[in-house]
């Protein structure tokens, strides 16, 4: 059976980060590839390989599917996206054209759970806290008894239960925590499958010993994790955010953690990002600050490209694709 026509359409940064050797390899097994690397701002110049190109195989900095392209595209078929939300990317016309895409939202979910599992069982130790004081040159700090959770019985709070979230939560499973998820789509079901609980997120900022933040960026969500959250929170507890910074009120958790010096904050975003020249966040003993750290990072990007590898496999055997995202799905996602 004759190959599908394909070409790589993006940025030349993301095809080394996401489809490396073993990747190209293995689509080029698939896929008659174009060797030519098109881009937003050389498409134009190519137009020879876009009018046979049947799939496209892309990332960050991949085609926005405007009437334009589209027509200089018409055999294209099927957008395999090597990243995360496909937003901006599809447009009506690609829609009512019934072309189909898949992205690798969930492989990008992996590194941020990951990220937040090792933030999580840290912090319930106080390991950042007792960093510090390991190094203040104090022999009471290297007591044997330290007053810490630990990692048995203690409470971990998750806030909003999407794709990472759910990653986070079946990661913990195999440990001795008790998680709470807080979510307006309470599924008996899914409490089972990941062994949480639930509750209201003013529960799980008053009663769990870490709050892991996973809450989507929207309208709804801008500043909802404010004064009032934040200042129920348990003595000596952890917030950890990793969503996006938006979905804190910057000023008034800064406040906060100037007046409660007892609880540690684990902020991988900010807002803006990164914070401005003179930001307390960069001062705070109780601020642990990293550079948007928990998403794919250095090979971890290459779990894209093999996750659209078996997406491929998946729509060449005429099975239903794992990770696809319909007309109707995008246009409610946040």
């Amino acid at each position: 059976m004759k190959k599908k026509s394909g070409v790589y359409f993006c940025s030349k940064s993301s095809l080394e980060r996401v489809y490396g050797e073993v990747e190209q390899a293995e689509v080029a097994k698939r896929f008659d590839m174009s060797e030519t690397l098109v881009t937003r701002e050389n498409w134009r110049d190519h137009r020879t390989i876009l009018q046979d190109a049947e799939v496209v195989l892309s990332s960050w900095g991949g085609p926005i599917l405007d009437k334009e392209l589209l027509a200089a595209m018409p055999n294209l078929e099927m957008y395999f996206y090597g990243a995360g939300t496909i937003k901006g990317l599809m447009t009506d016309a690609a829609w009512d054209r019934g072309i189909r895409i898949t992205n690798a939202v969930a492989a990008n979910a992996v590194p941020v759970a990951e990220f937040c599992v090792a933030q999580i069982l840290f912090s319930l130790k106080h390991g950042w806290k007792y960093m510090q004081l390991a190094k203040a040159d104090n022999p009471q700090f290297w007591q044997c008894n330290k007053p810490v959770p630990g990692n048995y019985g203690s409470k971990v709070g998750i806030v909003s239960f999407g794709n990472i979230a759910r990653k986070t939560c079946e990661l913990l499973k195999p440990y001795d925590l008790e998680v709470i998820v807080s979510t307006r789509h309470q599924d008996p079901k899914a409490a089972e499958a990941y062994g949480i609980s639930y509750a209201t997120v003013e529960e799980i900022f008053k009663t769990c010993d870490v709050v892991s933040i996973h809450l989507p960026s929207n309208e709804h969500t801008k500043g909802i994790i404010g004064r009032e959250l934040l200042g129920s929170m348990k003595p000596d507890s952890t917030l950890i955010n990793t969503a996006r910074g938006a979905v804190i009120n910057q000023p008034e958790m800064i406040e906060f953690l100037k007046q409660r010096t007892d609880v540690t904050a684990c902020i991988d975003v900010t807002e803006p990002e990164p914070p401005e020249t003179g930001c307390p966040l960069f001062d705070l003993a109780n601020v642990v600050l990293t550079p948007h750290l928990a998403g794919s990072m250095g090979k971890e990007a290459r779990r894209m490209g093999a996750y659209m590898v078996g997406e491929i496999d998946r729509w060449l055997s005429g099975e239903s694709l794992q990770y696809e995202i319909t007309r109707e799905a995008a246009t409610s996602a946040a």
